[in-house]
């Protein structure tokens, strides 16, 4: 019954926002607005906050359910399921410890060719996940900091960051679809226009829309990385992250959420500004070294 969980709980809370947005729209459009003399009734429906929901959380849902397939399908990987040198046991046994030390089915381990030092953790749930690393992180890293980046991918999967994001995605997916249809059934006797409408208001929401989604990831990475130092001490975690650093400044590489699919997903990725997927390195460090201090963390 365990694997069933993250799905169970996406569909239930699917449930509970479609009750709650159901309420608040009948409310708002039935009640509200006419007291300000804005009448919508008859213009909008809850037939259509329905639709863009199904659309909405539908998209989020199939693609979490097929996160390790699309994550596989553009990469050149491996599965390592019978280590054949150091660094394959390094990167096997760090993660079957971990799963065992915290309780979860051992996920999946990968490692992909790619001068990209990185590494990503995904799946539909906390027993269904894969954690991949790229061959340029391993060469880069000495053992401890594999393990400390291990460990912080696995605090993804434990932490269900996965499902939690896809909730999130779906829900501003759902206010996308539904503020685009409602803005396009006020051109109903101009189909053209009405269908021009919708897609101009469907790009530029949803680059509103990743706001909130990258805002999330960034305290996803603070979290993750705290886990990483709990499990294996915050020094290897934050030399990883020096050695990372170092490394996408020299290459120029950065991974973003407009133009990677895979972006918010990564261990480092796009440094500043509000579509940023990730904290800058240099602030995880110095949240890091806080810690280590007693101070409060992120």
């Amino acid at each position: 019954m365990k694997s069933f969980k993250s799905i169970a709980l996406l569909v239930g809370t699917n449930l509970l926002i479609f009750i709650t947005l159901s309420i608040t729209f009948s409310v708002l459009v039935n009640l509200v607005l006419p007291a300000f003399g804005v009448d919508l009734r008859g213009v909008v429906s809850v037939t259509d906050l329905l639709w863009a929901l199904v659309i909405g959380f539908g998209g989020a849902f199939i693609s979490l359910l097929m996160s390790k397939q699309l994550a596989r399908a553009g990469m050149q990987m491996q599965r390592i399921e019978q280590p054949q040198s150091a660094k394959e046991r390094l990167i096997y046994d760090a993660v079957a410890q971990l799963s065992t030390r915290l309780g979860i089915r051992m996920p999946e381990v990968w490692v992909y060719w790619s001068d990209d030092p990185n590494a990503f953790a995904t799946g539909p749930g906390r027993n269904h996940s894969m954690v991949a690393v790229s061959s340029g992180l391993v060469n880069l890293l000495n053992d401890n900091e594999v393990r400390a980046v291990l460990a912080h991918e696995m605090g993804h999967v434990y932490n269900g960051d996965m499902v939690s994001t896809t909730l999130l995605q779906g829900l501003m997916n759902t206010f996308v679809f539904w503020l685009s249809m409602l803005a396009a059934r006020q051109f109903d006797d101009r189909p053209m226009i009405a269908f021009a409408v919708s897609m101009f208001l469907q790009v530029a929401l949803s680059f509103l829309a990743l706001i909130p989604i990258t805002w999330f990831s960034r305290r996803r990475e603070f979290a993750a990385d705290r886990f990483a130092a709990e499990q294996v001490g915050a020094g290897a975690m934050i030399s990883a992250l020096q050695k990372l650093h170092q490394r996408a400044t020299a290459m120029h590489v950065e991974h973003d959420a407009v133009r990677d699919p895979m972006a918010t997903a990564y261990i480092s990725g796009s440094w500043y500004g509000l579509f940023a997927t990730h904290p800058s390195l240099e602030a995880r460090v110095a949240a890091l070294q806080a810690l280590q201090k007693g101070y409060s963390y992120p």
